[in-house]
């Protein structure tokens, strides 16, 4: 697995080159610090990818440390914003601010799942920095972070252990577009849930 070593440690820092090595435990610990507060070149996809050609059948195992990772630096990230308030904004732009702001008062944490999913240069870090200044929930918060990063993961680890060397070509090709329709398609079900939820609200108010 040389070749796959090269090319992705490449875009690597010497921590996360150090981190590898524990496997499981080393990808918790960098999705966990590129969550919070120090962005890896590369991160925990890159990571992920690497570890889950070199170990396929680990890739459900990867994918949760990841994820619990990630959900950790996020949480972090949350309460540290949360802490300083207005403040943690301060290096977002003032529309762009506002534009994160509109999306989680109309779309709760279903904009945090969403964001979740997307991938860079995607502003995910505004939106958790914003739950965290205006107290969105923290546990379903975390949820919708958990949900979001556990379906990029496993997605990554999936393309990772089957195509190999092609997989990191094929993940910033099609990522984009997949990474869109995930959004959509969890947007479409929790818009028929809604549906269905205030059809059976009516249905039995007819009925008392």
């Amino acid at each position: 697995m040389k070749w796959l070593w090269h090319k992705i440690t490449g875009g690597l820092t010497s921590v996360s080159q150090y981190l590898v090595a524990y496997g499981p435990f080393g990808l918790f610990a960098i999705a966990l610090l590129d969550s919070a507060l120090i962005p890896l070149p590369g991160g925990p996809d890159a990571v992920m990818m690497l570890l889950s050609a070199a170990r396929p059948a680990w890739v459900p195992i990867y994918a949760a440390a990841a994820t619990l990772g990630s959900v950790a630096g996020c949480i972090i990230l949350y309460y540290i914003s949360r802490r300083a308030g207005r403040r943690a904004l301060s290096r977002f732009s003032e529309s762009k601010q506002a534009r994160v702001k509109q999306l989680i008062d109309r779309y709760d944490v279903l904009s945090v799942l969403v964001a979740s999913v997307l991938p860079p240069p995607f502003p995910f870090k505004l939106f958790v920095v914003t739950a965290g200044v205006f107290r969105l929930n923290v546990l379903r918060f975390a949820v919708a972070v958990a949900i979001g990063r556990a379906l990029r993961f496993l997605l990554e680890g999936y393309l990772a252990a089957r195509y190999g060397e092609h997989a990191k070509e094929l993940l910033a090709r099609y990522y984009p577009a997949i990474g869109i329709g995930f959004a959509v398609l969890i947007i479409l079900i929790f818009v028929g849930r809604s549906i269905l939820k205030g059809r059976t609200i009516r249905r039995r108010d007819a009925e008392t």
